[in-house]
Protein backbone atom coordinates (compact mmCIF):
# COMPACT_ATOMS: atom_id res chain seq x y z
CA UNK A 1 0.00 0.00 0.00
CA UNK A 2 1.21 3.32 -1.10
CA UNK A 3 1.91 5.69 1.57
CA UNK A 4 0.04 9.05 1.67
CA UNK A 5 1.80 11.68 0.64
CA UNK A 6 1.95 14.16 3.96
CA UNK A 7 0.00 17.39 3.24
CA UNK A 8 2.54 20.67 4.45
CA UNK A 9 0.52 22.56 7.70
CA UNK A 10 -1.17 25.60 6.46
CA UNK A 11 0.76 28.99 7.76
CA UNK A 12 -1.28 30.93 10.14
CA UNK A 13 0.28 34.50 11.01
CA UNK A 14 1.43 35.35 14.63
CA UNK A 15 -0.95 38.74 14.84
CA UNK A 16 -3.93 36.03 13.56
CA UNK A 17 -3.34 33.69 16.49
CA UNK A 18 -2.70 36.64 19.23
CA UNK A 19 -6.12 37.98 17.87
CA UNK A 20 -8.10 34.68 18.09
CA UNK A 21 -6.60 34.01 21.55
CA UNK A 22 -7.33 37.31 22.65
CA UNK A 23 -11.30 36.62 21.40
CA UNK A 24 -11.70 33.24 23.19
CA UNK A 25 -10.26 34.77 26.56
CA UNK A 26 -12.92 37.65 26.20
CA UNK A 27 -15.91 35.08 25.01
CA UNK A 28 -14.76 32.97 28.51
CA UNK A 29 -14.76 36.10 30.48
CA UNK A 30 -18.18 37.27 29.15
CA UNK A 31 -19.43 33.64 30.04
CA UNK A 32 -18.24 34.09 33.71
CA UNK A 33 -19.72 37.37 33.82
CA UNK A 34 -23.24 36.16 32.53
CA UNK A 35 -23.06 33.41 35.09
CA UNK A 36 -22.05 35.99 37.42
CA UNK A 37 -24.80 37.47 36.32
CA UNK A 38 -27.54 35.19 36.36
CA UNK A 39 -26.65 34.14 40.02
CA UNK A 40 -26.49 37.04 41.64
CA UNK A 41 -30.58 38.04 39.80
CA UNK A 42 -31.43 34.63 41.00
CA UNK A 43 -30.08 35.55 44.54
CA UNK A 44 -31.84 38.88 44.56
CA UNK A 45 -35.16 37.27 43.66
CA UNK A 46 -34.95 34.92 46.30
CA UNK A 47 -34.06 37.62 48.66
CA UNK A 48 -36.74 39.55 47.33
CA UNK A 49 -39.48 36.70 47.87
CA UNK A 50 -38.30 35.67 51.37
CA UNK A 51 -38.56 39.61 52.22
CA UNK A 52 -42.35 39.99 51.11
CA UNK A 53 -44.51 39.70 54.03
CA UNK A 54 -47.37 37.78 53.57
CA UNK A 55 -51.08 38.97 54.84
CA UNK A 56 -51.03 36.74 57.85
CA UNK A 57 -47.71 38.38 58.67
CA UNK A 58 -49.34 41.89 59.21
CA UNK A 59 -51.54 40.56 61.23
CA UNK A 60 -50.15 38.94 63.33
CA UNK A 61 -47.32 42.23 63.82
CA UNK A 62 -50.73 43.98 64.36
CA UNK A 63 -52.40 41.73 67.02
CA UNK A 64 -48.86 41.84 68.92
CA UNK A 65 -48.94 45.28 68.60
CA UNK A 66 -52.10 45.42 70.19
CA UNK A 67 -51.54 43.12 72.70
CA UNK A 68 -48.27 45.10 73.62
CA UNK A 69 -50.63 48.16 74.06
CA UNK A 70 -52.63 46.55 76.27
CA UNK A 71 -50.40 45.10 78.66
CA UNK A 72 -48.66 48.62 78.68
CA UNK A 73 -52.44 50.30 80.19
CA UNK A 74 -52.52 47.36 82.42
CA UNK A 75 -49.30 47.95 83.95
CA UNK A 76 -49.83 51.74 84.02
CA UNK A 77 -52.97 50.89 86.69
CA UNK A 78 -50.76 48.96 89.01
CA UNK A 79 -52.09 49.82 92.72
CA UNK A 80 -49.65 51.75 94.29
CA UNK A 81 -48.85 49.22 96.78
CA UNK A 82 -47.12 47.99 93.69
CA UNK A 83 -45.52 50.81 92.70
CA UNK A 84 -41.42 50.92 93.02
CA UNK A 85 -40.73 53.03 96.08
CA UNK A 86 -36.95 54.19 95.09
CA UNK A 87 -34.24 53.88 97.71
CA UNK A 88 -31.82 56.09 95.95
CA UNK A 89 -32.50 59.00 93.68
CA UNK A 90 -30.29 57.79 91.02
CA UNK A 91 -31.23 55.11 88.30
CA UNK A 92 -29.08 53.10 85.52
CA UNK A 93 -31.29 51.63 82.86
CA UNK A 94 -30.39 49.39 80.67
CA UNK A 95 -32.41 48.93 77.31
CA UNK A 96 -32.87 44.71 76.63
CA UNK A 97 -35.48 44.07 74.15
CA UNK A 98 -35.51 45.05 70.43
CA UNK A 99 -38.71 46.20 68.51
CA UNK A 100 -40.26 43.00 67.58
CA UNK A 101 -44.01 42.82 68.63
CA UNK A 102 -43.38 46.53 70.03
CA UNK A 103 -46.75 48.61 69.71
CA UNK A 104 -45.61 52.69 68.93
CA UNK A 105 -45.95 53.89 71.89
CA UNK A 106 -43.76 52.00 73.62
CA UNK A 107 -41.25 53.08 71.46
CA UNK A 108 -41.90 56.21 71.93
CA UNK A 109 -41.68 55.88 75.58
CA UNK A 110 -37.98 53.97 75.14
CA UNK A 111 -37.04 57.07 73.09
CA UNK A 112 -38.17 59.83 75.32
CA UNK A 113 -35.69 57.42 77.77
CA UNK A 114 -33.06 58.03 74.88
CA UNK A 115 -32.76 54.01 74.56
CA UNK A 116 -32.88 54.04 70.99
CA UNK A 117 -30.49 50.56 70.82
CA UNK A 118 -30.89 47.63 72.31
CA UNK A 119 -28.38 47.72 75.41
CA UNK A 120 -27.57 50.81 75.41
CA UNK A 121 -27.98 52.64 78.99
CA UNK A 122 -28.66 55.76 80.60
CA UNK A 123 -28.14 57.14 84.25
CA UNK A 124 -31.58 58.98 85.22
CA UNK A 125 -32.99 61.00 88.49
CA UNK A 126 -35.54 59.57 89.90
CA UNK A 127 -39.13 60.67 90.17
CA UNK A 128 -42.89 60.32 89.48
CA UNK A 129 -42.45 60.56 85.37
CA UNK A 130 -39.91 58.44 85.40
CA UNK A 131 -41.44 55.84 87.59
CA UNK A 132 -44.47 55.87 85.68
CA UNK A 133 -42.58 55.52 82.21
CA UNK A 134 -40.46 52.54 83.49
CA UNK A 135 -43.47 50.86 84.81
CA UNK A 136 -44.97 51.05 81.18
CA UNK A 137 -42.01 49.59 79.47
CA UNK A 138 -41.04 47.27 82.02
CA UNK A 139 -40.16 43.87 79.56
CA UNK A 140 -38.15 45.92 77.29
CA UNK A 141 -35.63 47.47 79.73
CA UNK A 142 -33.74 46.77 83.44
CA UNK A 143 -32.55 49.26 85.80
CA UNK A 144 -31.14 49.55 89.24
CA UNK A 145 -29.21 51.88 91.52
CA UNK A 146 -25.71 51.91 90.19
CA UNK A 147 -22.66 52.37 92.72
CA UNK A 148 -19.92 55.16 92.66
CA UNK A 149 -17.15 52.44 90.97
CA UNK A 150 -19.71 51.75 88.33
CA UNK A 151 -20.68 54.98 87.89
CA UNK A 152 -16.70 55.97 87.57
CA UNK A 153 -16.30 53.23 85.00
CA UNK A 154 -19.00 53.27 82.63
CA UNK A 155 -17.94 57.26 82.01
CA UNK A 156 -14.54 56.69 81.45
CA UNK A 157 -14.82 53.81 78.98
CA UNK A 158 -18.15 54.04 77.41
CA UNK A 159 -18.93 57.78 77.73
CA UNK A 160 -18.56 60.70 74.88
CA UNK A 161 -20.23 64.12 74.83
CA UNK A 162 -22.67 65.21 72.04
CA UNK A 163 -21.43 68.21 70.63
CA UNK A 164 -22.78 70.33 67.63
CA UNK A 165 -24.53 66.31 66.06
CA UNK A 166 -21.09 64.75 66.79
CA UNK A 167 -19.69 62.28 68.92
CA UNK A 168 -16.40 63.03 70.86
CA UNK A 169 -14.77 60.66 73.25
CA UNK A 170 -13.77 62.15 76.86
CA UNK A 171 -10.55 62.31 76.19
CA UNK A 172 -10.07 66.20 76.40
CA UNK A 173 -10.93 68.19 79.57
CA UNK A 174 -11.09 71.31 77.34
CA UNK A 175 -14.28 69.95 75.63
CA UNK A 176 -16.03 69.36 79.20
CA UNK A 177 -15.16 73.01 79.91
CA UNK A 178 -16.14 74.45 77.12
CA UNK A 179 -19.66 72.65 77.46
CA UNK A 180 -20.03 72.81 80.90
CA UNK A 181 -17.54 75.11 82.37
CA UNK A 182 -20.31 77.81 83.43
CA UNK A 183 -21.69 75.08 85.91
CA UNK A 184 -18.66 74.42 87.89
CA UNK A 185 -17.74 71.14 85.73
CA UNK A 186 -14.62 71.23 84.00
CA UNK A 187 -13.15 67.67 84.19
CA UNK A 188 -14.18 63.95 84.02
CA UNK A 189 -14.13 63.67 87.83
CA UNK A 190 -16.40 66.62 87.98
CA UNK A 191 -19.06 64.78 85.38
CA UNK A 192 -18.72 61.58 87.86
CA UNK A 193 -19.32 63.55 91.21
CA UNK A 194 -22.48 65.09 89.76
CA UNK A 195 -23.67 62.01 88.25
CA UNK A 196 -23.06 60.21 91.52
CA UNK A 197 -24.63 62.34 93.43
CA UNK A 198 -27.22 63.99 91.59
CA UNK A 199 -26.11 67.34 91.89
CA UNK A 200 -28.07 70.23 91.00
CA UNK A 201 -26.68 70.12 86.99
CA UNK A 202 -28.01 66.61 86.76
CA UNK A 203 -29.65 67.40 83.45
CA UNK A 204 -27.06 69.86 81.68
CA UNK A 205 -24.72 66.90 82.26
CA UNK A 206 -26.90 63.88 80.84
CA UNK A 207 -27.73 66.08 78.07
CA UNK A 208 -24.27 66.42 76.94
CA UNK A 209 -23.42 63.12 77.85
CA UNK A 210 -24.76 60.21 75.05
CA UNK A 211 -26.30 57.33 75.79
CA UNK A 212 -23.84 54.34 76.85
CA UNK A 213 -23.62 51.51 74.58
CA UNK A 214 -22.73 48.36 76.31
CA UNK A 215 -21.66 44.97 75.26
CA UNK A 216 -23.70 41.89 75.16
CA UNK A 217 -23.32 39.71 77.51
CA UNK A 218 -23.64 36.26 77.14
CA UNK A 219 -26.48 33.92 78.04
CA UNK A 220 -28.75 36.72 79.34
CA UNK A 221 -31.56 39.03 78.97
CA UNK A 222 -33.86 37.29 76.96
CA UNK A 223 -36.49 37.17 79.33
CA UNK A 224 -39.19 39.45 79.53
CA UNK A 225 -40.63 38.83 82.67
CA UNK A 226 -39.85 40.56 86.04
CA UNK A 227 -36.35 40.17 87.38
CA UNK A 228 -38.07 38.82 91.05
CA UNK A 229 -39.81 36.51 89.17
CA UNK A 230 -36.75 34.80 87.46
CA UNK A 231 -36.63 36.59 84.19
CA UNK A 232 -34.46 39.21 82.95
CA UNK A 233 -36.76 42.92 82.97
CA UNK A 234 -37.75 45.26 85.67
CA UNK A 235 -36.13 46.48 88.83
CA UNK A 236 -33.34 45.15 89.84
CA UNK A 237 -32.06 47.16 92.58
CA UNK A 238 -28.08 46.70 93.75
CA UNK A 239 -27.51 44.40 91.73
CA UNK A 240 -27.92 45.81 88.39
CA UNK A 241 -24.29 46.62 89.66
CA UNK A 242 -23.70 42.71 88.50
CA UNK A 243 -25.16 43.54 85.02
CA UNK A 244 -22.97 46.77 84.60
CA UNK A 245 -19.84 44.34 85.21
CA UNK A 246 -20.51 41.65 82.21
CA UNK A 247 -21.98 44.68 80.14
CA UNK A 248 -19.12 47.51 80.58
Amino acid sequence: MAEEETKPLGYISETVLKKRKSTESHALARKAQLELGNFEKNKRKKKEVHDIKRPEQFVKEFRDQELDLIRMKQRAKRPKSAIMKPKSKLLFIVRIQGKNDMHPKTRKILYNLRLRRMFSGVFVKVNEGIIQMLQKVEPYVTYGYPNLRNVKELIYKKGYANTEKQRLPLTDNNIIEQELGKHGIICIEDIVHEIANVGPHFKEVMNFLGPFQLNKPEGLLGKKQPFKDGGEAGNREDQINELIDKMN
